[in-house]
């Protein structure tokens, strides 16, 4: 890319007089910068290193010394808006389509192996870069506004809710389902069937693209996570335990999860454990319980009877967290 247009695009401001008028490529680690790159500095502290690699320019946003006059210093006043800038640049000249979808159908979708041509934005911009720089000629990208902005692309489209093809369930449990789509039958998938509607939505978006696609374990999904623990909350192998944590780290979902399980499992003792700040309008709340952080949790899984308890707000790191200090606390006395 010319140096001047690179300039215009990122509306920077060219603190030196370069020997240099056009970049190799855009690299965003400074570990992997070659000799003609242009590196997108996140971190001041990276920018010597990538100087060192032999880096045509660099754009940063916070205020740095200029250690070589002869590359161009381009700075800006946003490196995140900077680089949305040059890769919707890229993504043009690419004729990328992009799809949006919610953050559970993303999720789903991250666990699924699809054919090349399609692309996941599962993480941050910034971690999702590489990838997209380096994306080939008329790829299809899959995007949740909540990780990947939508000013990135020109034009993209929802996911349709029209489900043509239903997903025929055979079997299932509150984590475990057996179904057929498409005439194929998908045996004992570690999944809830609270996702099923999202899932039925995903491939058929899938088939309509024909997009070729399959389907192992649901190892990425991160919603309606089971632990199953003991009473003392270590953490055993799946089904090996009746006492299990439900970790759901989105605050959208947990009303529907909270009647799905009122409806799936009306033998069981069930507890809800929400963020403190949230209120809800069920007429029997007897079970329902608030937290203020993390410690509050651990106290109600110690003391609480339960057969299931739906966390919302956190992950299972905070069980981790709660070894670590005890860990800690035991060896300081």
């Amino acid at each position: 890319m010319k140096l001047a247009n690179t300039v215009a695009l990122i509306n920077a401001k060219l603190l030196t007089s370069p020997s240099i008028n056009s970049f190799e490529k855009i690299v965003f680690d400074a570990s992997k910068v070659k000799r003609g790159d242009l590196f997108i500095a996140f971190s001041t502290e990276h920018i010597e290193q990538a100087v060192n690699s032999g880096a045509y320019g660099i754009v940063f946003d916070t205020p740095t010394q200029v250690l070589d006059n002869e590359i161009a210093w381009l700075e800006v006043e946003s490196v995140e808006n900077a680089l949305l800038k040059l890769l919707r640049f890229t993504l043009i000249e690419k004729n990328v389509k992009a799809y949006e979808c919610d953050e559970v159908t993303l999720k789903l979708a991250s666990s699924i192996k699809t054919s090349n041509e399609l692309i996941v934005l599962d993480s941050s911009l910034k971690d999702s870069a590489n990838k997209l720089y380096v994306i080939e000629e008329g790829s299809e990208v899959l995007f949740n506004e909540d990780t990947t902005p939508a000013d990135l692309f020109v034009d993209f489209e929802y996911i349709s809710k029209a489900t043509p093809l239903k997903i025929e369930t055979i079997e299932q449990t509150l984590f475990e389902v057996s179904f057929i789509f498409d005439n194929k039958f998908y045996e004992r998938r570690t999944l809830s069937p609270f996702f099923m509607p999202y899932l039925e939505n995903l491939l058929n978006f899938y088939r309509s693209k024909n997009i070729d696609f399959k389907i192992k374990q649901f190892i990425n999904v991160q919603h309606f996570k089971p632990l199953f623990v003991t009473n003392s909350l270590e953490v055993k192998e799946f089904g090996l335990t009746q006492k299990v944590l439900i970790f759901e780290p989105s605050a959208k979902l947990f009303k529907t999860q909270i009647e799905f399980m009122k409806n799936r499992a009306t033998w069981a003792n069930i507890i809800y454990i929400i963020p403190h700040l949230h209120t809800l309008n069920f007429e029997n709340s007897d079970n329902i319980f608030t937290y203020e952080d993390e410690e509050d949790i651990i106290e109600l899984l110690k003391t609480m009877e339960y057969n299931f308890a739906l966390i919302v707000g956190v992950d299972e790191s905070i069980l981790t967290t709660q070894a670590t200090i005890k860990q800690q606390l035991s060896l300081d006395f």
